[in-house]
């Protein structure tokens, strides 16, 4: 098998004598589609800080195409090839859904007309070229959150890395950003996916991440996952099932 793409290597985070994430070691190959679930304040977030940047961990290492980046912070992360959403979209406001999407482009494509060209085939790509011309602010949360999904894309990036891109979308909402996951899985693209629901998770991923309490307690198939009895008793507790 090839080296991994990303690979975390038994990192960890202190906040305040607290570890929030411990000693995880985590492999994403070209290709894949990898899903990191778990309870609320399980370390997911603070995980995909430590691989994107924001934070530097307190000990352990983050390799990218085998090169050593725990020096590196996030826009120079973003140029080697990462791309990156979060919990809470912040597209800039005031500006349109194009303009928004070109911001992104300029770090590839430093020319108008490229960052332009760029733009409108990544919303293209997301189905979102019929709202080029409208304000960001008068987007849907669906709407917002295939808005961050496309300024990833125009980066231009090697791995996704996506931060609860469902969070408070309606069933149907739900099955759209699936069938958008699937076809850009389709097109290439290697994800890892923060996700809450596991049964949602089985629908789009074939391995699965279960952090709980800041550690790795599973990595495998879904179906494994969720025959999983320390799974289940971080998600619903001692003697429950999945209904």
């Amino acid at each position: 098998m090839n080296p991994p793409l990303l690979f975390a290597d038994c990192v960890s985070e202190n906040f305040l004598g607290l570890r929030a994430v411990n000693q995880v070691s985590l492999e994403i190959h070209a290709g894949e589609i990898v899903s990191v679930i778990g309870p609320n304040g399980a370390g997911k977030t603070t995980l995909f800080n430590l691989l994107t940047g924001q934070l530097k961990p307190s000990s352990g290492d983050v390799f990218f195409e085998n090169r050593k980046i725990n020096s590196l912070g996030p826009h120079q992360r973003a140029q080697l090839g990462m791309g990156r959403t979060f919990q809470i979209a912040k597209p800039l406001i005031g500006l349109s859904v194009l303009e928004n999407v070109m911001m992104a482009s300029f770090m590839r494509q430093p020319a108008l007309n490229q960052a332009r060209e760029k733009a409108m085939s990544v919303l293209e790509t997301v189905n979102m070229a019929g709202m080029i011309h409208r304000n960001v602010g008068d987007l849907t949360l669906s709407q917002r959150r295939r808005l961050e999904v496309a300024r990833a894309l125009a980066l231009g990036p090697k791995i996704l890395l996506l931060d609860e891109v469902m969070a408070g979308l309606n069933q149907s909402e739900v099955s759209q950003s699936i069938e958008l996951l699937q076809s850009l899985h389709a097109m290439g693209h290697t994800f890892l996916i923060i996700e809450h629901n596991l049964k949602v998770v089985r629908a789009f991923s074939k391995r699965v991440v279960v952090l709980d309490q800041g550690g790795m307690i599973a990595d495998g198939s879904a179906d494994d996952i969720l025959q999983s009895k320390e799974v289940i008793k971080a998600y619903l507790g001692e003697g429950h099932s999945w209904k």
